[in-house]
């Protein structure tokens, strides 16, 4: 087997919450159920609701005897394996085919789009793919209320035309894969499985992965989820049964694959083991937690 073009077959994860699906070809199908598309004209005057899917599509509309090209767009949604977020699909390309998550106003700051969308009472993440935006939610916030201003603020970006950065900034492709030739032959090849193989099957879930780095000597390949991805239940079955199964079968050098947290998700665990560990030290002679103290606030 040649290493620099490996003959990859179909891997898919086992767990039936996980719908990744690591193949030669990546097709997406869509439940009736959770489909749900708005559609917006570029004139005022039509205003429209369908069930269609997500596609610029044109209408002729007469006017005062003649006739005008409308175009009509259709942001469809798709639910993605992580209930806290969703999947806009607007129809039209979202950036050059890299991704870029915002997590806060201030990572924000370069995207009007991000910025008017994490503005959102409850939105507490924003992601852009090639061809759609996840958006992530707290959990004390249900979907039908985040919804409408959601596709408002799409309908009207896209539809406007508006660039999704301000200028000096842009939504270049992925560098993280790039094969470098300072890079090693194992390198390469988990470099080029991530993104031929790996990368497509993640962002059909709303979501991506972000190489960063191998450890020659342990084995082991670090990444870094994104999108719906991040805090998703199944994402260390992602990990485990479907990128590290698949790595280690076509590179034998690799031994696991781990992931790379950010500094607020090791400090909210930290925070959270700490939280089991006095609820376990306090457990009652029923064996309960004692949950007084924290009730009584």
């Amino acid at each position: 087997m040649s290493r620099s073009s490996p003959a990859l077959r179909p891997l898919i994860a086992s767990s039936s919450r996980t719908p990744l699906k690591i193949a030669p070809t990546v097709i997406r199908s869509f439940a009736s159920s959770s489909k749900c598309g708005i559609a917006v004209s570029s004139s005022a005057s039509f205003v429209g609701v369908g069930l269609s899917r997500g596609e610029i599509r044109r209408k002729d509309v007469a006017l005062g005897g003649g006739r005008q090209q409308r175009r009509t767009m259709f942001i469809q949604t798709e639910t993605t394996p992580n209930e806290a977020s969703l999947k806009f699909i607007p129809g039209v390309p979202v950036t050059n085919g890299g991704t870029h998550e915002f997590l806060d106003l201030r990572s924000a700051l370069s995207s009007p789009l991000a910025t008017r969308l994490l503005g959102i009472d409850g939105v507490t993440g924003i992601f852009f793919g090639p061809d759609f935006v996840t958006c992530s939610k707290d959990d004390s916030f249900n979907w039908s209320i985040l919804k409408p201003e959601i596709f408002a603020i799409l309908m009207e970006h896209f539809s406007s035309g508006a660039s999704l950065f301000k200028e000096g900034h842009s939504a270049d492709q992925a560098e993280d894969t790039k094969i470098l030739d300072t890079d090693s032959e194992i390198v390469g090849m988990i470099k080029e499985l991530l993104e031929t193989r790996v990368r497509p099957a993640i962002q059909e879930d709303g979501g991506d992965i972000e190489y960063k780095g191998f450890e020659e000597d342990s084995g082991i390949v670090k990444l870094k989820l994104k999108g719906s991805c991040r805090g998703c239940s199944s994402s260390s079955v992602t990990l485990k049964n479907g990128i590290e199964r698949m790595l280690m079968h076509y590179v034998p050098e690799v031994q696991s694959v781990e992931q790379v947290l950010d500094e607020e998700e090791l400090i909210a665990l930290e925070e959270f083991s700490k939280l089991e560990a006095r609820l376990e030290k306090q457990k009652g002679k029923d064996g309960k937690p004692d949950m007084s103290q924290y009730l009584s606030h």
